[in-house]
């Protein structure tokens, strides 16, 4: 009779997955996967999870009924928004249940501010289903550790569960974790430095799911899709020839089965449709390798976003990413992205503290030389998690006055209208002066007039009107919504990047290829 009763209170619980925005464009560029890959950790007794993603359509709290389970991922930029959604469902008499990586780094402060029955931290993937049995069964716990679970554990996103014609792009990851140690980025210290990697044929089998869909543009959603270097191979092999480490053997086959493993990738990629068409995530490095571009363009990865980070020395030694380049050798290292046929995303960093105010005309002057075909520039935001947020909370926020009564060291608590646009004191500038700089650094590079000499690269009348759609959506989503001090402006590029979202859609879709195989895979060899 027990089991009879828990079957029944599974059967009437309703499972929503919440991924929270506060702006809504109707149509969305990449799909949030996390929010389908918790719907394939859902248990099949449970049915299909409800999915809402509020960067298409904000969540009406009334769709969510006393007893439902809502799960919110939460991250620093949409935490805010996260909090307030949970109250909301809390008080309709739902369980509320946060994870992501904000919830992971303050777990006490979703509970508190977004009144959370339990928090998930670290990966989803295996402690939901967990995180679930005990809700139902009145065992839930305030704490769920999720870890970082093994690649041969990541779940398969549930593909079948998107909203048709809502997402440009599909996405598939096929590794976690970057053994880079940039001072601006937490990853490394969340997802670990050590490269989880899943098998080619477990991703090329996703891909293909999408395609059949009719997804042809596909982001391979990795913190890092170069995680081993021809130097770490160098060092590697100098340690093993030195005879001085006992570990340094292994060490050096595990990083050329990673290395082989990523070409197997690659050969089967290179076998699909040829009008996929993928992005990526990569380090500047993978431009001192011409085998590995080389298989990239062959596996039609047309394009990556690269941290450039900064163009000075002085710039990247403030980030720790000094292996990057700067000057005409970073012009040389991006243009050979451009002669293997890869579109570069340059991402560059402004207030940094040897930033001057040359440095912007410089930065601007490196993206267009280089040959770059979209850039966003970004002010510099001391993110939870990173060396730099430990060093500015207690150098700087700790010192500072707070805003409607919320610490600075808590900015993403900071209501958005109210929430500063820079938040670290420059020794030569002013914050208002970093802001309008960076502005008109995004204005001259998504110009008109710069958008169409770089379209250039498609080819084509209709293939050079694409290009200028998706430049002047990506400025809209991304610089005037995020950089703008005013907030009639940031509401009107909203309304402009949900007018020009539909019709930009429709340059990504394909017809479905519902016959659509994988390829066979192939013995591995060594790749090195």
């Amino acid at each position: 009779m027990h089991w009879l009763a828990n079957s029944a209170n599974i059967a009437a619980v309703r499972i929503h997955l919440v991924n929270p925005s506060h702006l809504s464009f109707g149509i969305a560029v990449i799909t949030p996967r996390w929010l389908f890959v918790l719907a394939a950790a859902t248990p099949p007794q449970y049915g299909d999870p409800i999915i809402t993603d509020e960067c298409l359509t904000a969540l009406d709290p009334a769709t969510v009924q006393p007893g439902d389970i809502c799960g919110i991922g939460i991250h620093t930029g949409n935490a805010l928004r996260g909090y307030e959604l949970g109250r909301q469902l809390r008080a309709r008499g739902a369980t509320v249940i946060f994870g992501g990586i904000h919830a992971t780094l303050y777990p006490e402060e979703a509970r508190h501010e977004g009144q959370a029955h339990a928090i998930v931290s670290g990966d989803g993937d295996v402690v939901w289903k967990r995180v679930l049995a005990d809700c139902t069964s009145g065992l839930l716990q305030a704490n769920y550790d999720g870890g970082r679970v093994s690649a041969e554990e990541f779940m398969p996103a549930r593909w079948d569960l998107l909203p048709p014609g809502r997402y440009m792009w599909g996405s598939v990851q096929t590794v976690r974790g970057c053994p880079k140690h940039c001072s601006f980025c937490s990853v490394w210290r969340t997802d670990g430095q050590k490269p989880r990697q899943r098998t080619a044929e477990l991703v090329v089998g996703e891909v293909v799911e999408l395609r059949r869909r009719g997804y042809r543009f596909i982001a391979l959603a990795d913190d890092n899709f170069y995680p081993v270097s021809l130097n770490d191979l160098r060092l590697a092999r100098r340690q093993v020839e030195s005879g001085t480490d006992a570990g340094a053997a292994g060490r050096l086959a595990e990083l050329q089965a990673i290395r082989s493993e990523r070409f197997e990738l690659m050969h089967q990629l290179a076998q699909l449709p040829r009008d996929l068409v993928f992005f990526t995530q990569i380090t500047m490095e993978v431009a001192d390798d011409p085998e590995f571009l080389d298989a990239m363009r062959a596996a039609h990865i047309r394009g990556a976003l690269v941290g450039v980070e900064a163009v000075t020395p002085a710039g990247l030694k403030d980030v720790y990413k000094d292996f990057n380049s700067t000057g005409e050798a970073l012009v040389e290292r991006l243009a050979a992205f451009r002669r293997h046929d890869l579109h570069v995303l340059g991402s560059f960093i402004f207030g940094l503290p040897s930033d001057r105010a040359e440095t912007f005309d410089a930065t601007v002057d490196v993206a267009l030389r280089a040959g770059i075909t979209f850039a966003q520039f970004v002010m510099l935001t001391p993110f939870p998690g990173t060396l730099d947020f430990k060093k500015w909370e207690d150098e700087v926020a700790s010192k500072a006055p707070p805003i409607e009564g919320v610490p600075l060291a808590r900015h993403w608590l900071i209501p958005q209208a109210s929430r500063p646009k820079v938040y670290v004191p420059h020794p030569t500038m002013e914050a208002d002066e970093i802001r309008r700089r960076t502005q008109a650094v995004w204005d001259q590079f998504y110009s008109m007039r710069s958008i169409w000499e770089r379209s250039r690269c498609v080819g084509g009348v209709k293939g050079r009107l694409a290009f200028l759609f998706v430049s002047k959506l990506y400025r809209q989503m991304y610089a005037n919504t995020g950089i703008s001090s005013d907030s009639a402006r940031v509401a009107k590029s909203a309304r402009w990047a949900a007018l020009l979202a539909r019709p930009t859609r429709r340059l990504f879709t394909a017809s479905p290829m519902p016959e659509l195989q994988a390829p066979p895979a192939r013995t591995l060899g060594k790749t090195a």
